[in-house]
């Protein structure tokens, strides 16, 4: 027997994007944005209300970044979903995150935020509040890649979030094999 629960955000796992952008004076800002996620090859879209200071920042500059929360970094990433950047001007420091410029795009890499991905803005609408990105760039902290040169879930412990609890919850298990373990039914 299934319980329904009607149209709501229930869906697993919910990313815990923090969006990285430059304000008109040139301070860093961040936002917590968990609707989001890859929707074509290099393109990610993701959910942000037009009356965030994120969504000005990124019509002004057209580009942004997006780290993984991880579990390490979990209060920062929750703080910046919880201020607003229109009524805390540094509320990038009072997170303790500190930013280096992006080679690629015009804004902010968060340094204690390992993995991130820079994209410059494709479209946005503020009624749907869809902000569509390209990817321009992935850099991933040497120090949690593997053996191989690729990224160490383990050792990155991204965050999700569990709409129904308001939890974050980290990812980092291993299950299966993608693109293998299925064969075994063929």
């Amino acid at each position: 027997m299934r319980k329904n629960f009607g149209a709501k955000e229930m869906c697993y796992p919910m990313p815990v994007f923090i969006i990285g952008t430059y304000n008109e004076d040139g301070t860093p800002n961040a936002m917590n944005a968990a609707w989001g996620g890859v929707t074509e090859e290099a393109q990610l879209t993701i959910c942000v209300d037009a009356e965030h200071k994120t969504a000005e920042n990124v019509l002004a500059r057209k580009a942004f970044t997006v780290s993984m929360g991880t579990a390490k970094t979990v209060n920062a990433c929750d703080y910046v979903g919880i201020v607003s950047g229109n009524k805390e001007p540094n509320k990038f420091q009072k997170a303790g995150f500190h930013a280096t410029k992006s080679q690629f795009v015009d804004a902010p890499l968060i340094d204690e935020l390992p993995m991130a991905l820079e994209c410059e803005m494709i479209s946005y609408d503020p009624e749907s509040c869809r902000l569509i990105g390209k990817v321009i760039n992935v850099c991933v902290d040497e120090a949690y890649l593997d053996g191989n040169g690729k990224v160490d879930v383990a050792k990155l412990q991204p965050i999700t979030f569990d709409p129904v609890h308001h939890s974050y919850l980290v990812l980092g298990e291993k299950v299966g094999q993608a693109f293998h373990d299925g064969l075994t039914l063929k």
